[in-house]
């Protein structure tokens, strides 16, 4: 199995068993935080599931329909986790709010330890996450590291609001409900960044200009290219796909312009690893006008 799946498949089953741990704590403990966290981490269980089936899919070679290979199933279901972070975020918020004017005992102290655990996992996963989104241009992946980062976040103002309500229980009894609204929150705008995010690489948005800028150099340090006239790039799901327009001597054989743009390509795909494939044009190079 490829390093992005396994990742998904362990957040999966992390996200699954601190989700039972705390529902099943906020239940008896009667903690409404530790009740919202945990219904957050089941709807994890959801995305990572997502990712994973995308990361699958995504790894599939082009065929005669898709040539440009199948990536885009994995920006669409970092769209599709932003969505799902969204709803739930909006379910954890009227769920809490709903249900302050029913508070009437304080929860039990032993809710806080799930707390601890969930978020020093879900810390862990957001940096090894991260750092392999990074290194395979995963966007779902990306948006699945943001998830556990926010969870870590949402623990946190889990932990804080019952821990106000188990130092005083009369002036803060209401706070543990408080600390769950405020998690479905944080859900809901991590929902809309993630949406935002994977829809620009939908409209096909360029890439941060030190890669284009790379893209340049590359192409410019092989034999024979005069200039680099224009320069664009798309993100297909975990890598690039790159148009670039070549000017060389107006002079030289086409024989020898294809040369070069062949030597073009292949030079970008070895040196530049999030590349998928380049198309290169060849144009004339502008020549310099002789002062009298």
């Amino acid at each position: 199995m490829q390093i992005g799946p396994r990742i998904a498949l362990t957040g999966m089953l992390v996200s699954g068993g601190l989700a039972i741990l705390k529902i099943v704590a906020g239940h008896m403990a009667n903690s409404n935080s530790v009740l919202a966290d945990g219904f957050e981490s089941a709807a994890d269980v959801l995305a990572s599931g997502t990712i994973l089936l995308a990361l699958t899919l995504a790894a599939r070679p082009p065929d005669s329909n898709h040539p440009y290979g199948h990536g885009r199933i994995e920006t669409l279901s970092g769209l599709f986790l932003g969505f799902i972070l969204f709803a739930a975020g909006i379910a954890i918020s009227i769920h809490s709010i709903s249900a302050v004017g029913n508070v009437k005992t304080p929860p039990a102290s032993y809710a806080i330890w799930p707390l601890f655990i969930s978020i020093g996992a879900k810390l862990y996963l957001m940096r090894y996450k991260y750092a392999t989104a990074r290194r395979i241009l995963s966007a779902a992946l990306m948006a699945d590291a943001a998830n556990d980062g926010i969870d870590a976040l949402s623990g946190l103002a889990a932990l804080i609001a019952l821990g106000l309500t188990l130092y005083d229980p009369v002036r803060f009894l209401r706070a543990d409900h408080y600390g769950a609204f405020i998690i479905g929150l944080i859900v809901v705008f991590t929902g809309i960044r993630v949406v935002r995010e994977t829809g620009m690489q939908l409209m096909d948005t360029m890439p941060d200009p030190k890669l284009m800028k790379l893209i340049r150099e590359v192409a410019a340090s092989v034999p024979g290219v005069d200039g680099v006239e224009k320069c664009y790039a798309r993100k297909t799901g975990l890598k690039y796909h790159v148009d670039l327009h070549l000017e060389v001597d107006p002079d030289m054989t086409v024989r020898d312009s294809h040369d070069i743009a062949q030597r073009v390509r292949e030079r970008i795909r070895e040196e530049l690893s999030w590349v998928a494939d380049v198309l290169v044009h060849v144009e004339p190079a502008p020549r310099m006008e002789r002062v009298t």
